[in-house]
């Protein structure tokens, strides 16, 4: 029997992810069945569970694969580009309903579900981690305002992530949102008084 080449192995589980994304976000992980994932990422449960243990290891997976994708948006651009990705995904072929689907998701099984909570715990803390070392380096740099402390504005960033989402996931309108994120990225700001 040939060996598979691992890049074969990663398209597949790449293949995996992305079916398994839209159909958590289109039935929610309750109703994302394994027929419905079969059907979604075009495999069979054999190679879908190949890759995955079962249903919860793929949708941590999946919610992990989005920190990561988040936090290095992050690293880069700051969490409020996070945001304005929400609003016009940057990635070809991304779909924000998807990511908003996958989150929420996450949340409402943080509240629900005590053994998710404690497995998530642990990683979660990397979009704040990546959060808070970005607001650092601007800070070093002299762009970030020094009169509040970095955990406070991290603090501030990840709530207004949370309330976005919750706007979204309420299909009120984001068309006007631009200006809101503006304000909030100058409000981190570092300002110069003159004068």
């Amino acid at each position: 029997m040939p060996r598979v080449s691992q890049d074969h192995l990663d398209a597949r589980r790449r293949q995996i992810l992305d079916g398994a994304r839209a159909c958590f976000a289109r039935h929610g992980y309750e109703g994302a069945t394994v027929r419905r994932l079969e059907e979604a990422t075009g495999l069979s449960r054999g190679a879908i569970f190949h890759h995955f243990r079962d249903k919860e290891s793929l949708f941590l997976a999946l919610a992990e694969d989005e920190t990561l994708r988040m936090s290095e948006v992050v690293a880069e651009q700051g969490l409020v580009q996070v945001m304005r990705n929400l609003l016009a995904p940057a990635l070809p072929g991304a779909h924000p309903a998807d990511w908003l689907g996958t989150r929420l998701e996450v949340s409402r099984r943080l509240r629900t579900d005590p053994e998710f909570r404690a497995r998530w715990a642990e990683r979660s803390e990397q979009l704040t981690t990546a959060t808070r070392e970005r607001l650092l380096r601007q800070r070093e740099a002299g762009k970030l305002r020094d009169d509040v402390d970095v955990d406070v504005l991290t603090s501030f960033l990840e709530l207004v992530l949370e309330g976005l989402v919750s706007h979204l996931a309420m299909g009120l309108p984001a068309d006007g949102l631009g200006p809101v994120l503006d304000l909030v990225e100058e409000s981190v700001r570092r300002h110069r008084r003159s004068g």
